[in-house]
């Protein structure tokens, strides 16, 4: 299906707060690198669900952390090695949650962006397209309060898509979506003429990286105005290619 829009402005935010372990705890001589790690993964809500819910992908992924740091990787190579694996088991989860924790994993992800753009319209791009100019670590610019709720937030969704509640996409939700998200992107277009492109092709917007985080955040914005079952219904037709 050919779309206007880029579906991938979502960070697995779990990774970047794995990856600052790695440096935060690097002076606790005490512990092993182990020992360090796991007291910090211990304390992540999502990483709790993960070990209840695939725990082969997160021994696997402690695995690469660890051998990663061993190899003297930076933070953000890790990052960039470890988030596109969680979110990709995010995205899927999405697909099954119920529409209220799809729509709450959205709003915190939004809320983050826009906390990060306060710090830099540059620091927004990085976060929201990574491939393009390379990522941040939003540990580093929020504070810890957003950064709980966001992982909170992840958790939640994560437990929700696997609970007794559990949703299943139809092809009715998929045509409802399409059809909920035209009217946004005419406005869109309407508002920002041929710069709407940007969406699609992020690699074509340096130089341009307020615009595209303010198209970005707007867009979501409309979508999340939209009925809840209906805004959960865009969010997973969005990732969906990422499955």
């Amino acid at each position: 299906m050919k779309r206007a829009w880029k579906p991938i402005v979502i960070v697995a935010v779990l990774a970047a707060a794995v990856a600052c372990w790695v440096y935060y705890d690097k002076q606790r001589l005490q512990h092993t690198p182990e020992q360090q790690l796991d007291t910090t993964l211990h304390s992540m809500p999502a990483w709790q669900v993960l070990k209840e819910q695939d725990p082969a992908f997160q021994q696997r992924i402690r695995s690469q952390i660890l051998a990663m740091q061993k190899e003297g990787d930076s933070e953000q190579q890790i990052i960039d090695v470890i988030q596109p694996q969680i979110l990709h088991l995010q995205m899927s989860r999405l697909q099954t949650a119920p529409d209220a924790s799809v729509v709450d994993y959205m709003k915190a992800n939004m809320e983050q962006t826009a906390a990060i753009q306060k710090v830099s319209d540059d620091a927004c791009f990085r976060f929201l397209y990574p491939d393009v100019k390379g990522g941040i670590n939003p540990l580093r610019v929020l504070d810890k309060p957003m950064m709980q709720r966001r992982m909170q937030a992840d958790a939640d969704m994560m437990r929700a898509a696997y609970g007794k509640n559990r949703h299943t996409v139809t092809a009715q939700e998929r045509d409802t979506a399409v059809a909920d998200v035209r009217p946004i992107m005419k406005e869109l277009a309407a508002k920002y003429g041929e710069d709407i492109q940007l969406l699609q092709a992020p690699d074509k917007a340096v130089g341009k990286e307020k615009l595209s985080c303010d198209m970005v955040q707007e867009m979501w914005a409309k979508v999340l105005q939209l009925p809840e079952s209906h805004a959960a219904g865009v969010i997973r037709l969005a990732v969906s290619e990422l499955e």
